[in-house]
């Protein structure tokens, strides 16, 4: 006589592996890379900043240009 074999569960327990990530887990390693990529991109544009707090701002304009294209 075969042995009956149990069926499988639908529901995961929380430390199975396979599971869903959530948003942030893909998108701080994309943003990481995107700032070294700009940091490697663009070296001979290197100058000392005026203190008029533009640094910000110019980075996130070249990232719109970037995501634009």
């Amino acid at each position: 006589m075969p042995a009956h074999t149990h069926p499988r569960s639908l529901t995961r327990s929380p430390g199975v592996a396979g599971g869903e990530l959530p948003w942030w887990a893909l998108a701080l390693p994309v943003i990481a890379f995107c700032a070294l990529l700009l940091l490697i991109a663009g070296p001979g544009q290197a100058h000392a900043a005026a203190g008029d707090g533009q640094g910000v701002g110019e980075v996130i304009r070249l990232v719109h240009r970037m995501l634009a294209r």
